[in-house]
């Protein structure tokens, strides 16, 4: 696969999470509180989930199990896949 099909294909799938992680910040922040739609303050909720959004494209960069086998595009292409190491490893130590 070509770098730029790998960069489009890390893209797509970079995006969907981060619009999921804005939907479910929303959620998370609206609450199941009895309050009125007027009530809520939308500025604010639309703030921090806009900032988990960037925080979840962010984390992509380090790669997308998804995608390439979890070798984010951009190290691929620089040919460097030891700066970012996304397996398990990490934990088991």
């Amino acid at each position: 696969m070509a770098y730029s099909d790998d960069l489009k294909a890390w893209a797509i799938a970079a995006l969907i999470r981060a619009v999921k992680t804005f939907a479910q910040t929303c959620v998370a922040l609206i609450g199941t509180g009895a309050v009125g739609f007027t009530d809520l303050d939308w500025l604010r909720i639309v703030s921090v989930a806009g900032v988990s959004a960037v925080l979840s494209l962010l984390t992509s960069v380090a790669g997308l199990p998804e995608v390439n086998g979890g070798t984010s595009p951009l190290v691929k292409h620089l040919g460097d896949t030891t700066a970012i190491d996304t397996s398990d490893q990490l934990w088991d130590e």
